[in-house]
């Protein structure tokens, strides 16, 4: 081999072969990176639920659950920067993403006694979970809100939702029933009270069977379990059931004098009333509405009074008073209480239309100038409850104002105990008009006077007796001892014992009976009035006068 052979081998590099230091890194490496990958492809999403307090729950042991299957785990919890919740970190398992949606709902499971008995026993062993209802909406969602109890029922639950509003605070809450005709037919699914329009506002669930019993002239009621109710009409005691006696509830229905109408749709709004009265008056859109100027107290009239005609009720009060202030007293001649009612004339016809409700008003004007007034009377004397009757009258004034604050005035006449507390008051007057003393005195000098004519009269017929028996009037013709013995005859009469002086005696007697009877009546009226109508009141005991030497 020669020299440039020999330069080229040594200059030709040299392999080498891996060294075994690094198979073990390179399959460390391996290992992990198959880990990293296992655990990015075998593991859920994260989601934050946020819970106004971590009651019950543990970071690393405290489960989340779907129909008691595991879904997910509490991994740790802390507080939100304004300390006003609890904001918590759950790690879900890979099959969970389906289940975040828009729509989930979670809530803790843990023992509760409710109306709808005890739950969650078994979480005295196994401690409290996270449970899931799964949503069906096509937006996802990572970040969720724990309810404070548990949903009603299932947002996908077949049934129908509606939505109430109450300017009422009324004592309902989630969990409530809602009943139609004794029977429990849904629930209340949530209440809240929201400041914009100072309303309380439910959200219900009817079960899918009953649903179309919800109709558009539907009224819902509260069921406050006993209502006790005293008006013009007497008392009225409603009670609900059991269950509605223990928390409440809601109670609807489709008021007799109307149809039922078509069903209704999801989300369909309703008002919430306070009675089933107040619901069945509200079915009365159509009205007329008029003042009243009362000229007597009002005191028992209040709102929702009945407006009646020969006790057929066409109305309601609506405000007592109404528009009562110093500008529109102002209007008016003298001081009257202006009254608010509504002439309802659906009561009489349910299905009238706007056309006939001009009709109506036309008709009430005609009827005004036939002599239709209205007056307050008294529905109940135990209650002392008043209510506005409505009728004719002969002797009716014509109406002094047409209007009052734009509202035309229905013509009214002073009530039957004001027209008689009147009449007594012309007749008191009268009487005190009278000179009963005069008259008494001198019905008394008149007896005194009675009685010296007839001493003289038996004076007299006692001296005629004794002339007729002289010797000397023996002498005397017949005739004029006959016409003497008549006139004996006549005087003999006054004598006592005779029974012309009894009567005369008696009917004196009486009337100075009837007289001394009568005084203590005048004083009396004299000192109260109302005597004739109220009880006399009760004289104070006389108090006893202190001694000089005190």
């Amino acid at each position: 081999m020669s020299d440039t052979d020999l330069t080229q081998a040594k200059k030709k590099p040299r392999r080498r072969a891996l060294s075994s230091i690094w198979i073990v890194p390179i399959i460390a490496i391996a290992i992990g990176g198959w880990m990293v990958y296992y655990n990015i492809s075998t593991t859920g999403p994260r989601v934050i639920l946020e819970m106004n307090s971590a009651d019950g729950i543990q970071a690393g042991k405290t489960l989340i659950k779907a129909r008691n299957v595991e879904v997910g785990k509490v991994e740790s919890m802390r507080l939100s920067d304004d300390h006003g919740h609890v904001i918590i970190t759950a790690q879900m398992n890979k099959d969970s993403e389906r289940l975040l949606k828009s729509d989930t709902r979670f809530w803790v499971v843990k023992p509760r006694i409710g109306r709808e008995g005890i739950s969650g026993l078994g979480t005295l062993w196994s401690g409290a979970y996270i449970e899931l209802m799964p949503g069906q909406e096509e937006q996802t969602q990572r970040r969720f809100e724990v309810l404070e109890e548990p949903p009603i029922a299932k947002m996908h639950k077949d049934g129908l939702r509606v939505k109430l509003h109450s300017e009422n605070a009324d004592r309902l809450s989630v969990g409530d029933p809602v009943i139609y005709s004794g029977f429990d037919v849904g629930r209340i699914e949530s209440a809240d009270f929201k400041m914009d329009d100072r309303q309380m506002h439910y959200r219900i669930f009817i079960d899918d069977k009953y649903r179309d019993l919800v109709t558009e002239n539907t009224r819902f009621w509260s069921a406050s379990g006993v209502s006790l109710e005293l008006n013009a009409g007497g008392m009225q005691v409603d009670m609900g059931t059991l269950e509605s006696v223990i928390g409440g509830g809601i109670t609807f229905g489709v008021p007799e004098d109307l149809p039922p109408g078509d069903p209704v749709g999801e989300s369909s709004v309703f008002t919430l009333y306070d009675s089933e009265n107040s619901a069945y008056q509200a079915s009365f859109d159509k009205y007329l509405e008029y003042v009243m100027l009362v000229d007597d107290t009002v005191r028992s009239l209040s709102p929702d009074a009945a407006v009646e005609y020969r006790g057929v009720r066409i109305g309601t009060v609506i405000d007592v008073p109404y528009e009562f202030t110093p500008e529109r007293v102002k209007t008016l001649s003298d001081i009257k209480i202006p009254v608010l009612i509504r002439i309802e004339p659906q009561r009489l016809d349910p299905f009238m239309d706007e056309d006939e409700l001009v009709e109506w008003r036309q008709r009430y004007q005609r009827l005004f100038a036939n002599g239709l007034r209205a007056s307050l009377k008294t529905g109940n004397f135990l209650t002392g409850s008043s209510f506005v009757d409505i009728g004719f009258y002969a002797d009716a004034t014509a109406m002094e104002i047409s209007e009052f604050v734009d509202k035309p005035v229905f013509p009214s006449v002073p009530s039957r105990l004001s027209q008689l507390d009147q009449r007594l008051s012309q007749f008191m007057d009268k009487i005190n008009n009278l000179e009963i003393e005069a008259l008494i005195e001198k019905l008394d000098s008149n007896l005194g006077t009675s009685e010296a004519m007839l001493k003289d009269l038996r004076e007299l017929s006692s001296q005629i007796s004794d002339l007729l028996e002289s010797e000397d009037m023996q002498a005397l013709p017949g005739d004029i001892r006959s016409t003497l013995d008549e006139i004996n005859e006549t005087l003999d009469g006054a004598k006592p014992g005779a029974p012309a002086y009894e009567i005369l005696t008696d009917t004196l007697k009486q009337l100075q009976t009837m007289m001394n009877d009568f005084q203590p009546f005048v004083e009396t009226l004299n000192k109260q009035p109302n005597a004739l109508i109220f009880n006399k009141l009760p004289e104070e005991d006389p108090q006893p006068k202190a001694s000089p030497g005190d």
